[in-house]
């Protein structure tokens, strides 16, 4: 807005200010965002009206602005919390923790642990920080006092605190200025003029003479703007109506409909690049719309220029259908037949894509929810994201409902044109964008509760140049996103769900594509003005639209209901079937996907093959099984330079398929592979015109990188402190309280110790100039830490002799309740004040195993000593009987919808959640001349299908869905004393296990292979290494967001956090297939399957 604009609305500030117009001033003022009225805003907040305070704010500042607007909006919504809290209004309290804290939780998640906490207090002032709690009004008055410092002092509040200085009635006077000239230039000037309106330029009836002009007053109730004052407000750089008209007559223009084809009558978008025939009437001259689209007939001079300038120039020899394309000479060698190698994914994958320029990136999605990220050069998880819901809060009561109960698979996976974004598509209501900002980050970007029911389709695009998420679902409906989650568009008109998304863009015209269940094709503008065609496509139910990587030529691949495949290519200037594609064989259960590669060739899975096409050509050119192991109707992608195919298998992976180029770029990993994983934005790290990265040194250390993956395989060993980061966390070592189980807090920030007394520990780290993140590390000691009352959390043990008792700890996946145990009764504990909530099942028998249900706190199974297994369902009590000894793990899977125990008898049982019936009972497949004796301990893979079961003589792997052993590791050589814990990483790529002989081994998860051996040299003091009592670990917890770091409880009471060195960043890198393998085993990795 220019700065006479500005102005004038000053002045119309000042003229409603006058005129006692109230409520219209300060909506004016918030809707500006030109002038804050701080008086007004202290008259509110005194009042307590916290929406017209919050709706005030709205119109300067936004909560994530900047640290002082946060500020802001935080202490009005902790005031309005507590106020809620002294009425104890806990619904409402609950509300606004829900709806108006939860945002903060992102910036600082102990605090907002910390205010959820106050609920459970009869008064907050129980609370030390909040004991000085006044009144209300006080609380109001000192409330206000810090919010007029924190405006002050933000910079978006800078020249607005201040009104300018105008002399009063200045609008006014300005008409009136303005009638006295109006008035000057009348042809007939009346020496009284009567001005009865604003609305038009003044002019004096002629009389029968003219007089000079005397000067005109304003009546009083005259306030419009004169219609001559034009030089204030023009327009920004919107298109003018007449110009988005073209647009859609444009386009609605390309859309006219074909007649029939031979099979069926089907339309798409054309941009007339495939020229007309001369002995046929251009079809926009023509147009043979049906009259039942009710479509427009676009026969007008505009339009033809307008096809004119969106066609592009040809010669008239052109003008012609193209013949058969004269490529360069190609073989069968073009197409990636050979598999290269087979990949494990853990879960059913259910769509993949490759990233846009780094052609090794695969980007994969399950059936589990997880989104995975491979470099599939280096056959490495880069990064892998389990399900989960970000922000309940913001879901809809329905998603929460169907959340409760199923399993969210993804739908669909795709990275944005630039690589900069990934986004997820889930089968209920969801779709997840991450940030991509190197190898091993991706960070979320954006949740939105996005259709009701599954979200069949993700894809981006550049409307108006600015990059949009496109979504479609069940609901009947398209939309699109920008990247703050805004809804642009709504797009609807589908009578059936929408399955499938093409958006595409001809020269300067964008527009989408869409398929639905009952086989419709239409097409859209980024407009709410509906589709422009309506088409049958081949087959009548569900399709995919692709098209050439140039653009040029446009695909579709479906399925009938009766299982009958088509694959097609459009004639885009005819919006009809150019050529039908054969070589499918049998009947479908399901759709059959494909794509496309350059500008070439076609694939499709079906039938366990991978069926390729010449696009030129409509018989079968070749096909694949892939060595065998596809599923009927694989998934597939090929890569960008289409020397590398990624194809779903029926075991829960994937095989890259390659040519002889794609297999040789995956035998060698090229510098230039690890360049391209680079941060894609690097704007952000030049700074005053220098860059302030010193790029010659990364590129060093990246190609230094690269050199190292292709040297012969070695077995990382850490002997010396030097070649580990490690801390000892303060006050934890003490001989005669061994440590008895380990678990971090889940928000990453702390680590809670269970002692062999019952005694529990918190050490807590604080977010600083050392630590910004706040996040466990050994980079820094943490606190330890204890409520101001000093209280302890301490079990009863009361009667129990401690030499005997299990100790078993469970903590709520909020972390603001932990539940334990030591041979007593079970106390549920408050994390923040250490209070005994409760205690319940007093022995015996005494409790050995506790466990949450992952998504819901109110159901918790408890493993008794006497074999049996409690289930608390809120009041519901089951008693679950399978074992024979007692109870040493439990863990839940939501996918299977099971709980697996193990016991002190080397059994794993497997119980239906929904029923508590036993499904199945195994016996873990102990080595010959081994007694079953001993704790037998599980824990599921993120995926919750793979399950890690270990004992003291062995790691395994059990597939969860038959409970069938797939591999298993027995200690040997280096590693061959007993085991005494294990347990996943984050990122469940890495197995940390622990030997009672003090060595700890990191394993890869999905083949059990050693990658690096820590020996006690490396973490143990020179004290603990030659006591007279041994040392060793007898817990290992992982961090649960950082996949390289782990930490270990000691016999000696002491805990210590281990990660690798800075400058190696993991601990060692996976061996290869064939290291040395002889009948399973090696020298240094042994591992059976």
């Amino acid at each position: 807005m220019s700065s006479l604009s500005r102005e004038l609305v000053f002045l119309i500030l000042q003229f409603l200010e006058e005129e006692k117009f109230k409520e219209s001033v300060h909506k004016l003022e918030q809707e500006s965002g030109f002038f804050f009225n701080m008086k007004y805003f202290e008259e509110k907040v005194q009042a307590g009206e916290w929406d017209e305070v919050e709706k005030y704010l709205s119109g300067f500042t936004k909560v994530d602005d900047n640290r002082y607007s946060m500020k802001i909006f935080f202490e009005i919504r902790k005031q309005k919390y507590l106020e809620a809290l002294d009425r104890q209004d806990k619904a409402k309290a609950v509300e606004i923790l829900v709806s108006d804290l939860k945002v903060f939780s992102t910036f600082n998640e102990e605090l907002y642990k910390e205010i959820t906490q106050l609920l459970t207090l009869n008064n907050f002032r129980e609370n030390e920080q909040l004991s000085k709690y006044g009144d209300t009004k006080t609380a109001r008055n000192i409330m206000l006092v810090e919010l007029k410092k924190l405006i002050e002092a933000n910079p978006l509040f800078r020249d607005k605190l201040v009104f300018p200085t105008l002399r009063s009635s200045r609008l006014r006077t300005l008409i009136n200025q303005s009638l006295n000239w109006q008035h000057q230039l009348c042809k007939n000037p009346r020496p009284n003029p009567d001005i009865k309106t604003l609305f038009t330029d003044h002019t004096c009836t002629p009389p029968n003479g003219a007089v000079a002009p005397p000067p005109v007053t304003l009546p009083v109730a005259a306030v419009a703007k004169p219609a001559a004052y034009t030089p204030l407000g023009p327009h920004g750089p919107f298109q003018p109506a007449a110009a988005a008209a073209a647009s859609a007559n444009a386009l609605a223009g390309w859309m006219a409909n074909a007649a029939p084809s031979s099979s069926v009558q089907a339309a798409v978008v054309t941009a007339s690049s495939i020229p007309v025939p001369p002995n046929q009437v251009p079809i926009v001259k023509r147009p043979r719309t049906p009259p039942a689209l009710g479509m427009l007939d676009y026969q007008n001079p505009d339009h033809e220029q307008l096809m004119k300038r969106l066609r592009p120039a040809q010669s008239v020899e052109e003008v012609s259908y193209p013949k058969p394309r004269h490529q360069a000479s190609w073989s069968l060698d073009d197409l990636p037949r050979t598999v290269a190698f087979t990949l494990h994914q853990g879960s059913a994958v259910t769509s993949i894509d490759f990233h846009p320029s780094h052609h090794t990136l695969l980007l994969v999605g399950s059936a589990s929810g997880d989104i995975t990220l491979w470099e599939v050069g280096l056959r490495e998880k880069l990064v892998s994201k389990p399900f989960k819901i970000w922000d309940m809060s913001t879901c809809s009561l329905q998603f929460q409902a169907a959340y409760a109960k199923d399993v969210i698979s993804v739908s669909r996976v795709a990275w944005s044109p630039d690589g900069n974004y990934v986004g997820a598509a889930f089968k209920k209501h969801l779709i997840h964008i991450y940030a991509y900002s190197g190898p091993n980050d991706l960070r979320q970007h954006l949740e939105v509760d996005a259709h009701a029911g599954a979200v069949n389709d993700i894809a981006f695009a550049y409307p108006n140049k600015q990059l949009c998420v496109l979504t479609c679902g069940d609901d009947k409906l398209i939309k699109v996103w920008d990247l703050s989650g805004r809804k642009l568009y709504t797009l609807e008109g589908h009578e059936a769900a929408v399955y499938s998304i093409c958006p595409h863009h001809k020269e300067n015209i964008q527009f989408i594509f869409s398929t639905a269940t009952d086989g419709k094709i239409k097409a859209w503008l980024y407009d709410n003005s509906g589709s422009k065609v309506d088409y049958d496509a081949p087959g009548h139910y569900c399709t995919t639209m692709l098209y050439s990587a140039d653009g040029s030529r446009l695909f579709s691949c479906g399925t009938s209901k009766e299982g009958e495949s088509f694959l097609v290519e459009w004639n885009e200037s005819e919006g009809a079937i150019k050529r039908t594609y054969t070589g499918f064989r049998r009947k479908s259960i399901g759709v059959v996907q494909f794509d496309t590669t350059q500008n070439h060739f076609l694939a499709a899975g079906e039938d366990h093959q991978i069926k390729f096409w010449d696009m030129d050509n409509v018989n079968l050119l070749t096909h694949t099984d892939a060595e065998g192991g596809l599923p009927s109707l694989p998934r597939l992608r090929f890569n960008k330079e289409g020397n590398l195919l990624a194809v779903s298998t029926t075991d829960n992976g994937f095989k890259i398929l390659a040519t002889p180029a794609g297999l040789r770029s995956l035998r060698t990993v090229e510098a230039s592979s690890f360049e391209a994983l680079r941060p894609p934005i690097e704007a952000a790290a030049i700074k005053n015109g220098v860059d302030i990265v010193p790029r010659n040194m990364e590129k060093a250390r990246m190609i230094e990188d690269a050199t190292e993956k292709i040297k012969p395989w070695q077995l990382a060993e850490i002997v010396e402190p030097v070649q580990c980061r490690l801390v000892t966390l303060p006050e934890s070592t003490d001989s005669s309280n061994k440590v008895a189980r380990l678990l971090y807090t889940n928000n990453g920030v702390g680590i809670l110790a269970l002692g062999a007394n019952g005694i529990q520990k918190l050490w807590k780290w604080g977010r600083n100039e050392q630590n910004p993140s706040g996040k466990a590390t050994a980079n820094v000691v943490p606190q330890h830490w204890q409520p101001n009352s000093g209280l302890l959390m301490t079990n009863d043990v009361s009667g129990v002799n401690l030499e005997e008792a299990v100790p078993c700890i469970a903590l709520s996946k909020n972390d603001s309740y932990v539940m334990s145990a030591a041979g007593g009764k079970v106390s549920l504990f408050n994390m923040m004040t250490f209070k005994v909530m409760t205690t319940f099942m007093p022995p015996p028998p005494a409790s050995t195993f506790l466990a949450f249900h992952p998504l819901d706190n109110n159901i918790i199974a408890i493993g008794m000593e006497d074999s049996t297994i409690h289930i608390y369902n809120v009041r519901v009590k089951s008693k679950l009987k399978g074992h024979q000894k007692r109870i040493s793990g439990l863990a839940f899977s939501t996918v299977h919808n099971i709980l697996v125990s193990s016991g002190a008898d080397a059994q794993l049982c497997v119980w239906s959640i929904d029923t508590w019936e036993k499904r199945r009972s195994v016996t873990i497949q102990l080595p010959a001349g081994k007694a079953a004796a001993g704790d037998t301990r599980v824990q599921f893979h993120s995926d919750q299908t793979r399950l890690l079961v270990f004992h003291e003589t062995q790691l395994a792997i059990y597939d969860a869905s038959k409970m069938e052993c797939i591999r298993q590791w027995v200690p040997q050589d280096v590693l061959s004393a007993p085991i005494s814990y294990a347990a996943y990483s984050c990122n469940s790529m890495l197995i940390y296990a622990s030997f009672v002989d003090g060595n700890i081994g990191v394993f890869d998860a999905d083949t059990l292979k050693l990658r690096c051996r820590i020996a006690p040299s490396a973490y143990l003091s020179q004290a603990q290494l030659k006591g007279s009592q041994p040392v060793h670990p007898l817990v290992v917890a992982a961090h649960p967001q950082e996949p390289n770091q782990f930490a270990v409880g000691l016999s000696d009471g002491a805990v210590k956090v281990i990660e690798p060195t800075e400058s190696e960043g993991k601990w060692g890198v996976t061996p290869p297939v064939d290291n040395g393998m002889v009948n399973g085993r090696t020298a240094s990795s042994s591992a059976t399957s």
